[in-house]
């Protein structure tokens, strides 16, 4: 008599999430500067095979493990199995992008303001700060002007996005940076002439009266606390999902004196550093100024002078 036939086995559920895996592949890509057709020939793939690994489809380990030797990462990162590290601001910015689509609510300090909460003019005065910032006799200025355009298209991306999806946001923002962003206006150099110089400051008093108004009459998503103690040495956001909290911590700025080229940034959604960086927003946030209070610090903080001494000038 015949043995009984046996149902195949049932198919066993991956523990890689392929879908983050091509995020992070494309993140990573942009970060190195790589167009997908570079990517494709130097590992002897076709471009549409590279696209379908950026949207998530399988790919061998073997694959996977050339990919993280070229985009100069580790096999772990790309499966997101530890830290995500990137080492340049626009890889960088690409991935909270991917992530900030998902999210839900947002808990951000960056410095001296969230990029996400600035005018719209402030991309262009971003755009001059990041070229002033260079140094303009490098071999490679015009990939560092390359790179400014990739920064600047990725901001448009998030804040349209971030317009459009209007996700729960609590900005901490320290009163010290404020006072020095406003004493040195929006500049990418010290080395600027004087009417220029006092276009900048002024600008930075515009930025700096709009975050009083939205602490005052900002829209429901949007919480604003000041903070009159000393904030952390680097920008950081705790990005909430329906799966998942991730923590990411950069060292570059997007404010006065802007820093895009030189650090190392992460992002983990391991529990122990969320948990410490909930803890410690959560101080924050208790012992912040909100409201028309914040906003009427804000306020004195601005004061009348649109001209206030040279930074490196001292006080008469």
């Amino acid at each position: 008599m015949p043995a009984p036939s046996l149902p195949p086995p049932a198919a066993v559920p991956s523990s890689i999430d392929y879908a983050e895996l091509g995020c992070r592949l494309r993140a990573y890509r942009i970060g190195a500067s790589l167009l997908a057709d570079e990517v494709a020939e130097r590992l002897g793939i076709s471009r549409a095979a590279l696209y379908r690994m950026e949207q998530g489809k399988i790919v061998k380990i073997e694959t996977l493990e050339r990919l993280a030797q070229l985009l100069g990462t580790s096999l772990a990162s790309l499966l997101g199995v530890e830290v995500e590290y990137y080492s340049t601001a626009r890889g960088f910015l690409e991935r909270m992008r991917q992530i900030e689509q998902e999210a839900e609510r947002i808990v951000a300090h960056f410095e001296p303001i969230s990029q996400l909460l600035a005018s719209d003019d402030y991309q262009e005065h971003l755009r001059a700060m990041l070229l002033e910032s260079l140094p303009q006799s490098a071999p490679q200025a015009a990939r560092h002007r390359t790179e400014v355009a990739g920064i600047l298209d990725i901001l448009a991306e998030r804040k349209a996005a971030f317009a459009a999806r209007r996700p729960n946001v609590v900005s901490l923002i320290g009163l010290r940076e404020l006072e020095l962003f406003l004493r040195t206006g929006l500049v990418g150099t010290l080395d600027l002439d004087e009417s220029t110089r006092r276009q900048r400051i002024e600008a930075a008093r515009k930025e700096v009266e709009r975050i009083a108004e939205l602490m005052e009459n900002g829209p429901m998503h949007i919480r604003i606390g000041l903070i009159e103690d000393a904030m952390p040495a680097a920008s950081f956001q705790l990005l909430y999902g329906a799966q998942r909290t991730v923590l990411a911590v950069s060292p570059f700025r997007l404010g006065e004196m802007p820093s895009i080229r030189n650090g190392i940034a992460t992002i983990t959604a391991a529990p122990e550093p969320v948990r410490l960086y909930e803890e410690m927003t959560e101080w924050l946030w208790e012992n912040a100024l909100k409201g028309k209070t914040g906003a009427a610090q804000l306020r004195r903080t601005v004061g009348p002078d649109l001209t206030p001494p040279h930074p490196l000038e001292a006080p008469p």
